[in-house]
């Protein structure tokens, strides 16, 4: 899509944005696929996400569903349909991530994060490589938001398409892109790599996961599409185009799982944490656990509050399961028992109520008399059908 183009065609700037959370981005990729199958339904068997979003935003696990989402094949069509991500999971998982003995992997887990990142990340870099070849950011199909974080310059790095389209040293490989993004500290190593342009001038990226940025990456997203939108204004007064409100974007935005009922630390635990016990703890990571959870959970607080005062709220679908406990809460637990667990998460989060954060609790409560978060997901796909239906219609008359 031309966001801007199609936005003056349109009603809505549609927005797409998956977090980050390793293995359990399977959650979101049966979201996905019901989604699509809807699509299908209203416009056939060919349709894709990619056909539907101005934007689609992805952190991590998240930003790897995105390239795989948007990604051209030989027939510019996407690498992936959203039916395919779960079996990609199930494939490819046990290899990113292997598992040991329960006996060993603590030893070694222990001495790890000690000594260097518990996975080596040559497999998934080697699977992102294959999967993607030479295309560049500035090829997918939609317009893409992947953060990333440069811990040379301590500073997120926010890779999107539009910007690899007005700069060549914002336009990396989009294998570079997802290796940044997932290079989560402790599991994962960082990702070094260099842009060029037809000049000769280079640009140096020292990444790491973009969950340290912007786990959950609808925040960016919607930025972005500020930003966008205000520079077209400014280029051409003709298209009288009125600054960004909440009632002319349709956003959904795609959790992958929390533990908030596992009460997995207390403060009296941690005042005793030295180093070593933030880092790893009980075969977790509670250092990273709590900074990609409060990352999402501030973002969609905000988001959420800025929907609901403006009396917008279904504009806004951020479907979140915060109920994961044990196995299914961990991001690298990557036995095919495990995963297929993560498959009936994400299946029955489709019939369980549709729910809304409390701004005073955080947590998602349901909504009386709305149905579950597949009818939700009906209706979103009906208003995304109708908006696309709206600006083919303005193309061809």
């Amino acid at each position: 899509m031309n966001m801007a183009a199609d936005f003056v065609k349109g009603k809505r700037i549609t927005i797409l944005s998956i977090d980050g959370g390793g293995i359990r981005g399977i959650i979101p990729g049966t979201i996905l696929a019901f989604l699509e199958s809807k699509l299908q339904e209203l416009d056939g068997p060919d349709a894709r996400i990619v056909d539907y979003f101005d934007v689609i935003a992805g952190t991590s696990t998240g930003g790897l569903v995105t390239s795989m989402l948007t990604a051209p094949d030989k027939n510019n069509r996407p690498l992936y349909a959203a039916k395919d991500l779960t079996r990609f999971y199930i494939e490819h998982a046990p290899k990113i991530f292997p598992q040991r003995n329960y006996f060993l992997s603590s030893v070694v887990n222990l001495f790890g994060k000690v000594m260097g990142p518990k996975y080596d990340g040559k497999y998934l870099r080697s699977l992102i490589k294959e999967l993607l070849g030479d295309i560049t950011l500035k090829q997918t199909l939609t317009q893409v938001i992947i953060p990333a974080f440069d811990i040379k310059l301590l500073q997120p790095v926010i890779f999107s398409t539009i910007d690899a389209k007005w700069d060549e040293l914002k336009n990396p490989k989009l294998d570079d892109v997802c290796i940044s993004t997932s290079a989560a500290p402790t599991f994962l190593p960082g990702h070094e790599f260099q842009t060029k342009d037809s000049n000769g001038n280079t640009r140096n990226f020292d990444m790491v996961d973009g969950g340290v940025a912007a786990n959950n990456p609808t925040l960016a997203a919607m930025t972005h599409v500020t930003k966008e939108m205000s520079i077209l204004r400014q280029r051409s007064e003709l298209l009288k185009i009125k600054p960004m409100e909440t009632k002319r974007m349709l956003i959904l935005s795609l959790g992958t799982g929390a533990p908030k009922n596992d009460e997995k630390y207390s403060a009296a635990t941690a005042s005793k944490w030295g180093i070593l016990s933030w880092i790893y703890h009980g075969g977790a990571t509670p250092i990273v656990d709590i900074f990609s959870d409060a990352s999402a959970d501030m973002v969609d607080y905000h988001i959420a509050s800025i929907f609901q005062s403006d009396h917008h709220h279904k504009n806004y679908l951020r479907i979140q399961d915060d109920t994961l406990s044990g196995d299914v809460s961990s991001v690298d637990i990557a036995t095919k028992q495990n995963l297929l667990k993560l498959v009936e998460v994400g299946e029955n989060l489709l019939k369980k109520p549709l729910s809304r954060v409390n701004l005073e609790s955080g947590k998602f409560e349901p909504l009386d008399g709305q149905g579950t978060n597949a009818k939700a997901l009906t209706e979103f796909a009906q208003m995304l059908s109708e908006e696309r239906k709206l600006r083919l219609n303005q193309s061809t008359s």
